[in-house]
């Protein structure tokens, strides 16, 4: 399968994905891939430990669907009720704008930097050390409420299938049954089980769209007559709530779209970082289209805003618009199938939840963040003990079954929403910040192999309207006046700045702001960009270099005088391209 070139001093190098595992062990000898394992074919990041296992497939269905949870699917049900259909499609609408925004900066600088830690790692290079902090800690906020409320729902539908085991039991099964799958499966099996779960949600979304074109058109059998919009006109667009509702939507809204940024916190775990993370920046657009402004609308229209099933169901499946729909188009037993849709959403959503979590503690602690144990990583590429602490933060989905402590947990889930204007807010600035260095540095523009849309109006839009959200979501726990809501809303705007404070107090000197012409633009860079930089194609095609897996070949490994100067996915040395064209003219 290894052939030599014409000139006889180099081997064509196969892609990673191509070789067989009989061949890993020569592809090794010939290459000098020694990080390669035979198992999975895998390539270990040298910066963080974690495997290379995620394909371009996978990545692409994780930012398509694999967020789509039981927050967008039941938690809808309470944001129709709080503010009507037309509320819900404002604050999907204006909520996927900023998103779009805040993915297009991500764009800009993850598929340039696609490096560990993704916008955490990056708001130290851009910004400094105690922000990185505080962005990294409120973004695992986000995952550790998300998961507890996933429990929470997923507890909640095999107890009403089985109540014979308590919600405890179930707890306690499920988060052995995930712990088990996410250290001894790795980053492959929860690629392959995402992949999976991200298809069976989007067949399932779009099985409902159709049967609510067919509802509202007055096709189903025996049904008497279309509904067409009579749920925007009784109880009203905006179920009597006004700006008062579109203020609470707005909450609810933040909460179903934060999980958009993930892909590039998986980016490190991607075979092909360079060619999978802008394509799944890019299907973002249509995920907030499909995905999200389709559920605003059909939700809106089969299922009226003041049903009382919305916020007093028995069941989580009894509280969601779907469950409502099917139940008042005639199909009483419809709820056991939008459970076990819901139950899908769940397994993916926990399963996920996870994954981002851990892996944002993973970084926290490898660069000096978090306690040093949570950063370890066994040989098989899986970060086992912040797998474990972030499943263990799941048990916050437990204080729901005590009277005295569900209040509390509802408190807790409510944090994820302001924390994702933080976090959104914070990637818009580090844009800014990075944009501003790119030019004080005078890189080109062209240069960038992502640029967002609309910079840079859209960077700006993303930080104040993040901002002005954070700031107004909490309006409502002012009238009538309510001192735990109130503290709720508005904790995590302090903390942020406390946790800033404190991390500069504690590094003291050691922990300067960035100034533009000091920010690092250098290290950490995709390959193909270096490439493309320091030579022409014809020469990179003479060195036999892929743009996704980069391996030295022998006669080129003779030539590298600093091996510091290389590390996989970076070639920061001009000197050494010189070095070989010499040997290229003496040949």
């Amino acid at each position: 399968m290894f052939r030599s070139n014409k000139s006889g001093k180099f081997a064509d190098e196969p892609r990673l994905d191509d070789v067989s595992a009989e061949e890993v062990p020569d592809y090794q000898q010939r290459f000098g891939a020694h990080n390669v394992d035979a198992g999975d074919h895998s390539i270990i990041d040298p910066d963080s430990g974690v495997k290379r296992g995620l394909k371009d497939r996978h990545l692409s269905m994780m930012a398509l669907a694999g967020i789509i949870g039981p927050g967008l699917l039941v938690g809808a049900g309470g944001a129709l009720n709080s503010g009507g259909p037309a509320s819900l499609i404002i604050g999907f609408g204006v909520i996927g704008i900023i998103a779009f925004s805040i993915m297009q900066s991500l764009g800009e600088i993850t598929t340039l930097y696609p490096g560990g830690g993704a916008f955490v790692s990056l708001a130290e290079r851009m910004v400094d050390k105690s922000f990185s902090v505080a962005v990294g800690w409120n973004y695992f906020i986000i995952w550790a409420t998300v998961l507890a409320s996933e429990y929470n729902v997923i507890c909640s539908i095999l107890h009403f299938w089985a109540p014979q085991v308590p919600l405890w039991g179930w707890f306690l099964i499920l988060w052995s049954i995930f712990l088990a799958f996410q250290i001894i499966g790795g980053i492959t099996a929860f690629g392959e089980a995402e992949y999976i779960l991200a298809l069976l949600k989007i067949l399932g979304l779009t099985a409902y769209f159709i049967f609510a074109i067919i509802y509202a058109s007055g096709g189903l059998v025996g049904q008497d007559g279309a509904i067409g919009f009579r749920y925007w006109h009784n109880p009203g667009a905006f179920n009597g709530h006004g700006f008062r509702g579109v203020a609470t939507v707005f909450v609810f809204c933040s909460t179903f779209y934060a999980g958009v940024e993930s892909v590039a916190v998986a980016a490190t775990e991607t075979r092909n970082p360079g060619t999978a993370v802008p394509r799944a920046i890019r299907q973002v657009f249509f995920r907030i289209i499909f995905v999200y402004m389709g559920s605003a609308f059909f939700f809106g229209l089969t299922c009226p805003a003041d049903s009382d099933e919305l916020i007093n169901g028995g069941a989580k499946a009894l509280q969601s618009p779907m469950t409502i729909a099917i139940q008042n188009a005639g199909w009483n037993g419809g709820v056991h199938l939008i459970n076990a849709f819901i139950l899908i959403t769940c397994l993916s959503a926990v399963n996920s939840s996870i994954y981002i979590g851990s892996r944002t503690v993973l970084y926290m602690a490898q660069s000096g963040k978090a306690p040093k144990i949570l950063g370890w990583v066994n040989k098989r590429g899986v970060p086992v003990w912040s797998i474990v602490l972030t499943n263990a933060v799941g048990a916050i989905s437990m204080m729901n079954v005590s009277t005295g402590a569900s209040e509390a947990y509802s408190y807790i889930i409510n944090l994820a929403g302001v924390s994702t204007f933080l976090v959104w807010g914070s990637i818009s600035f580090i844009h800014i910040r990075f944009r501003r260095a790119w030019t004080v540095q005078q890189r080109r523009i062209d240069d960038l192999p992502f640029k967002s849309l609309f910079y840079p109006y859209s960077p700006y839009f993303g930080l104040f309207a993040n901002a002005f959200l954070a700031l107004v979501q909490g309006w409502t726990t002012l009238s009538p006046f309510t001192a735990g809501k109130f503290v709720d809303a508005y904790i995590l705007l302090p903390l942020f700045g406390v946790i800033y404070v404190v991390c500069k107090l504690w590094w003291r000197g050691d922990d300067k702001f960035k100034r533009s012409w000091d920010i690092d633009l250098d290290s950490g860079r995709r390959s193909d960009l270096d490439k493309r930089d320091l030579v022409g194609d014809e020469c990179f095609s003479s060195l036999n270099l892929d743009t996704h897996h980069i391996v030295i070949s022998p006669i080129l490994r003779h030539s590298i005088t600093d091996s510091s100067s290389f590390s996989y996915g970076s070639i920061a040395a001009p000197d050494l391209i010189s070095n070989h064209q010499d040997k290229k003219n003496e040949s």
